[in-house]
């Protein structure tokens, strides 16, 4: 292995942790996944059935395991690559591998400061703090068992990141590239991500720092800019676009974020647009809420409609993000390292207007409705 410098040096972290979400693998694991997922609020389990009809129209596997395994492989090539000797685990929320098993795989392995890589870009409740709501019921298992706790770091928000920016605009590239060419340059981009409770976006990241919406609807606009001005560039040809949402779950009469995707694909056919892009920028892997919600239920709203669309890849396993995560996990250890007196600030990288995030979730960073402990940050 090639001997690390400064700049390529993990010190102080001796491991990386791939945190997501899970997904089944089975028929017999569907109903038992959506247990996991809403424990605690008192979902029959005839709802739960109903629901998992998604997953068996896919033969009740979800592709997000899959999915995790090749950017495990790919963040361990590049790793390897680059000569960062840092081993890479994976754990999940809600299916195996279960966070706190692994977690326990790496305390018995010797690790004591663990980088943590959650699999969603923005600021948002689902998408940050509850993940890190995890990592402390996990870190509270650990203690009950007698088990030396590690220090556990998340690394910031990389909505912005160019290894995260750049492959979504290749992508939104390529799906104009599969419309007719007749209706290409007008087509329409959909920039689509999960639709949350209203309340939850305008508490998301620090408030009031970003308005209604808060840091989580700002955030997306943000990249959605960034992408329709590089397919601005590239094409020569203007393509408005929208933020969006879809996945909604929640119980009707709660205010959610909208339009959704379907009502607005409704709405472009009515307004005589030829055809339209779906970009799921909310998400970094096409997992099934990308295959049902998108390459599903609104590709068949799209066809009784008449409208052609197309779905652009989200960035998955490519090099480039998980180069983007090298980069990452080395600008935080590099700041570590800068606020114990020991080497320069790094660099920061960052696209778009609203720069790079904050490295600890600060106090009252997209609270829970009912407040539960946290690790790696400020409360």
């Amino acid at each position: 292995m090639p001997e690390q410098s400064a700049q390529t040096s993990p010190a102080p972290y001796d491991a990386l942790l791939l945190l997501s979400f899970g997904g089944p693998e089975g028929p017999e694991d569907v109903v038992p996944f959506l247990e996991n997922v809403t424990r605690g609020r008192g979902i029959p389990r005839e709802r739960l059935e109903e629901v998992g009809q998604h997953y068996f129209l896919f033969g009740g596997v979800s592709p997000i395991n899959e999915q995790n395994r090749e950017l495990l492989h790919a963040l361990r090539e590049d790793f390897a690559e680059h000569g960062l000797d840092l081993p890479v685990y994976w754990g999940n929320r809600n299916w195996a591998p279960y966070l706190t098993d692994t977690l326990r795989e790496m305390v018995a392995d010797g690790h004591r400061r663990i980088a943590v890589l959650a699999t969603s870009a923005y600021a948002s409740y689902s998408g940050c703090r509850q993940y890190r709501e995890n990592l402390a019921d996990a870190l509270a298992a650990l203690e009950g068992e007698g088990l030396p706790l590690p220090r556990v770091d998340k690394l910031r928000h990389y909505f912005n990141h160019p290894g995260f920016v750049r492959p979504m605009v290749d992508a939104t590239l390529a799906a104009l590239a599969e419309l007719p060419e007749g209706v290409r340059a007008g087509a329409h981009l959909a920039f689509t991500t999960h639709s949350i409770p209203t309340a939850a976006a305008d508490t998301s990241g620090p408030v009031p720092e970003h308005g209604e919406g808060g840091a989580y609807v700002a955030q997306h606009l943000d990249v959605a800019r960034l992408i329709a001005e590089a397919v601005r560039e590239e094409t020569g040809a203007v393509h408005p676009w929208r933020l969006v949402y879809q996945s909604r779950s929640g119980a009707p009469h709660i205010p959610w974020l909208e339009p959704d995707i379907c009502d607005h694909l409704q709405e472009l056919h009515g307004e005589g647009v030829p055809a339209a892009v779906m970009v799921p920028v909310g998400f970094i892997s096409d997992h099934m809420e990308v295959t049902y919600d998108l390459d599903t239920e609104a590709a068949a709203k799209a066809a009784e409609l008449g409208l052609p669309v197309a779905r652009a890849s989200t960035v998955g396993a490519d090099p480039r993000f998980a180069a983007a995560v090298r980069e990452l996990l080395l600008e935080r250890a590099a700041t570590e390292r800068f606020a114990a007196g020991d080497g320069p600030a790094p660099e920061r990288c960052a696209l778009g207007a609203l720069g790079p995030s904050h490295d600890v979730c600060p106090v009252g960073c997209c609270p829970a409705r009912s407040p539960r402990p946290a690790a790696a940050g400020a409360d």
